[in-house]
């Protein structure tokens, strides 16, 4: 047991180093995050051993946890900083949640699947993770009880960026999300919230994420 997690630590230190630091993500509050959590916690046993590699990991209900450097890249965009207040829909496993919990005040994350928020509350709790909650509900409509946020990540693309998140980002808010066909390449948009009605819009690149399903997203087939 000592050995196996003496090597994700390694394998963890490893990751920080190669997919997030050597590729641009140098803001140390990130790095020390990611360093934080075990990622293999958040995957299913069977795909421990492949916790640390750069790609995304099925998880239940057909989803997938993102690549850490997708992770990290979509923090970076949100600029989530100390005291924020941070939406995640689609939170999945849990895992980045946690990951931005780790800098943020209180992050609430929004999961439609019922397996996937028991599985990732017991995991949270597992991990003593504190400031995290997490909802089940259909997060294209975003979770107004704990509006406005600082910022705002959407794991899972839709066909545009919903008004609803829009209007439960706080003046300054910022929200990164994936917009996109289903199947095909996305693009990964920070909207900033400028005024009440005014947003500035940025293109961060080319993402794949599952689907955005819910009132303002794909409907599930």
């Amino acid at each position: 047991m000592g050995v196996l997690a003496t090597d994700f630590a390694a394998e963890r230190e490893a990751m920080v180093e190669r997919q997030l630091r050597r590729r641009g993500i140098s803001d140390p509050r990130i790095l020390d995050a990611f360093r934080s959590v075990p990622r293999e916690a958040f995957v299913d046993a069977s795909h421990a051993h492949l916790a640390y590699g750069d790609h995304p990991l099925p998880i239940a209900a057909g989803q997938t946890v993102s690549q850490p450097y997708i992770v990290a890249l979509m923090i970076d965009a949100a600029d989530v900083r100390r005291g924020d207040r941070v939406l995640e829909v689609g939170s999945g496993s849990g895992y980045a949640a946690a990951v931005i919990g780790r800098i943020a005040g209180h992050v609430v994350g929004v999961e439609r699947q019922p397996a996937l928020v028991e599985e990732s509350r017991e995991r949270l709790a597992r991990l003593g993770v504190g400031n995290v909650e997490i909802v089940e509900a259909d997060g294209t409509v975003g979770w107004r009880p704990l509006s406005p946020y600082d910022a705002i990540l959407v794991s899972a693309s839709g066909s545009h960026v919903p008004d609803a998140l829009v209007e439960q980002l706080a003046p300054g808010g910022r929200l990164v999300m994936p917009v996109g066909a289903v199947h095909d390449v996305q693009r990964l948009v920070m909207v900033r919230r400028r005024e009440a009605d005014s947003v500035e819009r940025s293109d961060l690149g080319a993402v794949r994420f599952v689907p955005l399903i819910g009132q303002e997203g794909w409907k599930h087939d």
